[in-house]
This record gives structure tokens, C-alpha cells and sequence, in this order.
């Protein structure tokens, strides 16, 4: 199996890495030009609860891919997808799956128009990792999943190939599914109340529960699960439990990805992923006003992010 990850960032290090380890197939990254030198002269790192590992990568720059991929791991920031696809689409033919790992939903309509819904797989990751200044991959905690299948609601030969390919990787557990759209819409409603919540309060999980936070979290939660359910997919009440669980716990140190962003002062997936569930919960009929919220202050932040205001990080 040939293998194309678009980007070396946390998620594309981390997978593509751990898949070149393993030796179950061919990768190569396709990453920016500064990316691809400090992966010539460093390799790429990862580290993990799971295990270290270091090794030589290769690595492609836009105007050298080309057709011949059995599957292209997408795992870019959704404010990147434009540029994604423009960087892929030399390299994707009739036999390439195209694997995103974006967060949120918006990202598959626009992946369709581009490429068209057969080849797109649904997708997404649970895992909780950063890329450190000096380019290395660092796992957080034991999240390591990997779940993807087709979207329409059959277990493929070719989801099948991917999941063995990632069989003998360490700190990854892949699994090809066939309700890959519900298991999508889970990880938002979930997603959408931790970073709605931590960029509200500028907080990780555990510090928003000891200031009094809990019925906020337990609110996005199930208005999140409302909206889900209006679009056809009710969550499942084994799943709603290990949420509300997890935010009434005030030892967690769960923080998102898009809050460590903003403490970093970098761009955030605002729109896909506030934006997107402010206009879903409208539709709904649920309230938004959280929503709102969110999506406000997280413009606010790139306002001030754009006109040079951030404090030093």
C-alpha cells in the first residue's frame, strides 16, 4: 500500500509516522519546503506514552506529487483545506482514497465537489497531540484511535487494507467501521461543548470544573446532542455518559486542541466548527446562545490576532 500524508503536523507526524515504523507500507509526506528540510537534516520524532521513535521519512513538496497513491491521509487544519486540495490533486487518481481527519463536517462537502463522494472516506482521529517548536510529534495521553470507513455504511476491501496496514503500529488503534458518519457526529458533539467550553474560559477541562464550570460543559454538551439528533444521528446514552462524566471531573487535564492554539497564538478552526454548529443549532431550533458566544469570541481572538494585540505567548 502507498500512502500520501498531507502535512507532518501533531496528527500527520503522529499517524504517518507510526505507519512508517511499523513498515506496512510505503508513506511519504507532502509538507512546505522549510518542513521537508528539517525532516532531511532531523528526521521526524515522535513522542509517545506508547514509545519514542526517530527515523528518516520521505517527503514531497507541492509540483512533485504525482498519480499512483492507494490512499491520501488528509490531516491538515480546516482553514488549510483549500490549499490541501490544490497540493493533492495531482497526485490522486481513480484508485486513491482520500482519508480526512479534519475535525468537525463541513470539510466533507467541499472534499465531494472536489474529488467526488466515492473516493472520500469519512474519518477521524481521538487522540491528543502537539507539535513541539523543534518539529516534534508529542503524544499527550493514551488517546491513539484511528477510526474511518465509508460513508456509505459498508465495511470496503479498501478500509479493510488500511486498518491491517496500521495493525502492527505501536500506539495507534485503527478501526475500519461502517457508521463512520455517526462516529463523526459524535466527536463534534463532544469536540464542539470541550472547545467551546475551554475557549470560553480559558481552561482545561479540570480547572473549568473547580471554578463552577460543569453545567456549562453539560449544557453545549446536550445542545450539541440536540442538534445531532435534528440532523438524524441521537447519541448514544453510553456515549453522553463518559462526557458528562468527564466534564464533571475536576481532576481532568483535557484541554483542546484549538485553546492550546489560541495560548499559542496561532490561527483556530473557528468557523467549522463554532460557525458550523451555530447555524445547525439555528436550523434546530435549539438554543444557541453558547454558541454564539463561542463563535464570538473566537473572531474576537483573530481580530486581535490579525492587528498584532496578542499578548506574548
Amino acid at each position: 500500500m502507498r500512502v500520501l500524508v498531507l502535512g507532518a503536523g501533531a496528527l500527520g507526524a503522529y499517524f504517518g509516522g507510526r505507519l512508517v515504523e511499523a513498515g506496512t507500507a510505503e508513506v511519504a509526506f507532502l509538507v512546505r519546503p522549510a518542513r521537508a528540510a528539517a525532516l532531511a537534516r532531523d528526521g521526524l520524532r515522535i513522542e509517545s506514552p506508547f514509545g519514542a521513535w526517530q527515523g528518516a521519512v520521505a517527503t514531497l513538496t507541492a509540483g512533485q506529487a504525482r498519480p499512483g497513491w492507494d490512499v491520501v491521509l488528509l490531516a491538515c487544519k480546516a482553514y488549510d483545506l483549500d490549499d490541501a486540495i490544490a497540493a493533492i490533486g495531482p497526485a490522486v487518481d481513480s484508485r486513491t482514497a482520500i482519508l480526512p481527519v479534519l475535525n468537525g463536517i463541513a470539510h466533507l462537502d467541499v472534499l465531494d465537489a472536489a474529488f467526488g463522494s466515492a473516493q472520500v472516506l469519512g474519518g477521524l482521529a481521538r487522540i491528543q497531540a502537539t507539535l513541539g517548536p523543534d518539529g516534534t510529534a508529542r503524544q499527550l495521553n493514551d488517546w491513539r484511535w484511528l477510526t474511518f470507513g465509508e460513508r456509505d455504511g459498508t465495511v470496503s476491501a479498501r478500509a479493510r487494507a488500511i486498518e491491517a496496514a496500521f495493525a502492527p503500529a505501536r500506539g495507534v488503534v485503527a478501526q475500519a467501521v461502517p457508521d463512520i458518519a455517526a462516529r463523526m457526529w459524535e466527536k463534534l458533539v463532544h469536540l464542539g461543548a470541550a472547545a467551546a467550553g475551554t475557549v470560553l474560559m480559558r481552561a482545561n477541562i479540570g480547572e473549568i470544573v473547580r471554578a463552577g464550570g460543569a453545567g456549562l460543559l453539560h449544557r453545549l454538551l446536550e445542545r450539541n446532542a440536540a442538534v445531532a439528533a435534528a440532523r438524524g444521528f441521537p447519541m448514544r446514552e453510553a456515549f453522553l455518559a463518559e462526557f458528562r462524566a468527564l466534564f464533571c471531573d475536576p481532576t481532568s487535564a483535557y484541554a483542546t486542541s484549538m485553546l492550546r492554539d489560541i495560548e499559542a497564538g496561532r490561527r483556530i478552526e473557528a468557523e467549522p466548527i463554532f460557525g458550523w454548529l451555530l447555524q445547525a443549532a439555528r436550523a434546530a431550533g435549539v438554543a444557541h446562545e453558547l454558541h454564539e458566544a463561542a463563535l464570538a469570541h473566537a473572531r474576537a481572538y483573530a481580530e486581535r490576532r490579525a492587528a498584532g494585540r496578542l499578548p506574548p505567548a
